[in-house]
């Protein structure tokens, strides 16, 4: 069951929400919308309506730093149920592309971050394992998965008594995509030796031992894949394939026959057409391609062939995340969705299809790629509407969807404008951006008022049209001696997440963006904001954009807003207009009430502290216990430790060798020193 385990309780305007969109989902509404301004818990009021239909629960955000913070969020309201980060497991990504005009093609690149490839696993296996599970993920969710059925059908639950000999087992692990080592374990990954077993399952950073005695598994151990503790000895445990896409071996050779119909097919057309080049181009790559697939069962690209391992019709959806959803008998989606920022998040997923075909028809076109390559796609609005179950729309500005659906449907818009904590909307300052007189143009001015605002122990957060002026700014900005950092979408995700935990916590004091700085992020300790350049019009400057911007001021009681414009734009009209109005409603409530509006006090935790490496935890307990000693005796402790280091490269441990080098490093850090003895390339023995 769904349980929220905090003693707050829903306020001001959270508990008509929770009612009234609770008796829209028992009523079968399938579109309601909450209208929420900033800071009035929005995502409290989620939460609780969860609770009440008791409904494995999407929850999608528009970009992957806002996800990362509502998964800590409703990861604080259930800390009992699975919560779960669902976001693009690519740190970089290059699609392939062809231009034609330059005649140039460019190959896909990519770098995959193992740690959110494993919270992806993680995912999947949840919501096919336990129906109390909230996934929050990013536009990700509508992008091609494996089939689940087929995902499902691989896994092995494996207990103690389980009657299987070791070599088979081995077969087994194999089939289901896991690799063999002989080195350290990580993710997808076993080693054999002796009458054991050891497998590191693609979602957890723990490894399964398996004990055989003749055909029998006789036991079973779990143990950290760091420290080798033994964490529990279960009777049984779930194993599920190390990838996603998973083929059975008969509809593997199916496939391979249907995409050489399909290259003799294409072939035929372009000699018709007389595209001798694009043929032999075409001819070459599949060929080459199904040889890999045949010898090793995998080829670069082979994503572009999914229609065909899926037994997809041509034009036919792709499998997604939302195919690992429940649903009811007659395949209806038996799930509740909620659209965060939605204003923001729907015009997003409308999106990606059109731009993902576009590519892929220039790829086909050129014989770069089968026709059935574009059928490794995202879901276009339709089939994303299709396959969602009832949804809540949550925004301070909906979009004109969220209007049109509340028109059509005859469900009104459910507004959460008054908050719990009686803040109001931020005062709203408006200056020129030139020079005038004494008067010192926007930077400088902004310069002034944030040395104010540092002083005093709080945050200034600021807003730039361009990535480039973001990052000159902050650069100006350090120059004069004030702790900048800034944040945009060319920084990587973890990075992102940890910058606006370090923001929170004060280990710097001004924080500088472009547009993720923007809906949803939680900032309570932020004093000031600034939009720089407000009267440019455009997305960046539009009544949704400055209305958005404003509200990451309205979490403090002495927030305030400065905007910088030389002339007053309707987009700024809307945007002060409406501001206006929320603060009326709030300021006549409190005085009702007799509240006094306080700043939200919100502990700071960071979902990337979850997603820190095994090892460096270890590292950190390492130090905790050694601290002591080599207070009193620096030299004696290192010595040690180097002498555990050499120890562990002797017996060929390089894993806890690495773990006592890093604990070598921050100890001599500590005395001043800029490198730790050892540190670096570790030699190994002679053999």
């Amino acid at each position: 069951m769904f349980t929220i385990s905090t003693e707050k309780t829903p306020a001001g305007d959270q508990p008509k929400a929770i009612e009234l969109l609770t008796k829209g989902i028992e009523a079968g509404h399938e579109h309601q919308t909450l209208l929420g301004v900033t800071g009035s818990g929005k995502t409290f009021t989620a939460a609780n309506i969860i609770q009440h239909v008791q409904k494995p629960t999407l929850v999608i955000a528009h970009n992957k730093t806002l996800a990362a913070q509502l998964a800590q969020e409703y990861r604080d309201f259930f800390p009992h149920n699975a919560v779960h980060y669902f976001v693009s497991y690519y740190d970089y990504y290059q699609p392939e592309a062809y231009m034609p005009t330059s005649d140039t093609f460019i190959e896909k690149e990519a770098m995959i971050n193992e740690e959110i490839d494993r919270l992806r696993h993680a995912s999947t296996q949840a919501l096919l394992t336990r129906s109390d599970v909230i996934i929050v993920a990013s536009v990700s969710c509508i992008y091609g998965l494996g089939s689940p059925n087929e995902y499902e059908k691989v896994h092995r639950k494996i207990e103690r008594g389980y009657e299987m000999n070791r070599t088979d087992m081995l077969r087994v692990l194999v089939a289901m995509y896991f690799e063999r080592t002989n080195a350290d374990l990580t993710p997808g990954h076993f080693r054999a030796v002796g009458n054991t077993i050891e497998i590191m399952p693609t979602n957890e950073r723990s490894i399964f031992r398996l004990n055989f005695t003749g055909n029998t598994v006789s036991h079973i151990t779990k143990i950290d894949g760091v420290t080798r503790a033994i964490i529990e000895e279960p009777e049984t445990f779930f194993l599920f394939p190390a990838k996603h896409f998973v083929t059975p071996e008969d509809e593997r050779k199916v496939a391979i026959a249907d995409i050489k119909l399909e290259l003799d097919t294409q072939l035929k057309k372009f000699k018709v057409e007389g595209k001798l080049l694009e043929a032999e181009r075409l001819r070459r790559r599949t060929e080459h391609d199904l040889a890999l697939i045949r010898e090793v069962g995998f080829c670069n690209g082979i994503e572009n062939y999914s229609r065909h391992f899926d037994r997809r019709k041509p034009g036919e959806a792709p499998y997604t995340l939302l195919s690992y959803f429940p649903h009811t008998k007659e395949g209806k989606p038996d799930f509740l969705t909620i659209i965060d920022e939605s204003h923001v998040t729907l015009p997003q997923i409308g999106g990606m299809y059109a731009g993902d075909r576009s590519r892929k028809d220039t790829l086909v076109e050129h014989g770069f790629r089968l026709p059935s390559a574009v059928d490794n796609r995202p879901l276009n609005f339709s089939e994303f509407e299709a396959r969602v179950g009832q949804r809540i729309y949550t925004s301070a500005t909906p979009g004109k969807y969220e209007y049109a659906k509340a028109e059509a449907t005859k469900v009104p818009m459910i507004e959460q404008i008054i908050r719990p904590t009686g803040l109001i909307d931020p005062e709203i300052d408006l200056r020129p951006i030139t020079e005038k007189g004494t008067y010192p143009g926007q930077v400088k001015d902004f310069i002034l008022e944030a040395e104010k605002i540092i002083k005093r122990g709080a945050r200034v957060l600021t807003t730039t049209l361009t990535k480039k002026m973001a990052e000159d700014l902050s650069e100006f900005l350090s120059d004069r001696k004030i702790k900048t950092k800034y944040i945009h979408s060319d920084v990587e995700t973890l990075e992102r997440i940890e910058i606006l935990t370090d923001f929170r916590k004060g280990i710097f004091d001004c924080l500088v963006g472009v547009n993720l700085l923007r809906e949803g992020l939680d900032l309570p300790e932020v004093e000031l904001v600034a939009i720089l350049d407000a009267d440019k019009q455009g997305f960046l400057r539009s009544p949704t954009a400055l209305i958005q911007t404003i509200g990451r001021a309205a979490r403090n009681v002495n927030g305030r807003v400065v905007l910088y414009a030389d002339e007053m734009t309707p987009a700024l009209t809307y945007a002060i207009g409406e501001t206006t109005r929320r603060r009326a409603i709030q300021v006549a409530y409190n005085e009702k009430h007799g509240i006094t509006p306080q700043t939200i006090a919100k502990e700071i935790k960071s979902i990337a502290d979850q997603l820190r490496t095994e090892h460096d935890q270890t590292v950190d307990t390492l130090l905790r216990v050694d601290m002591d000693l080599f207070k009193k005796d620096p030299k004696g402790t290192m010595k040690e430790k180097r002498r555990q280091m050499e120890e562990a490269v002797a017996i060929l441990d390089f894993e806890t060798a690495a773990i006592i080098r890093d604990e070598i490093k921050i100890l001599e850090a500590s005395l001043g020193k800029k490198k730790a003895p050892g540190r670096g390339r570790m030699k190994k023995p002679r053999q």
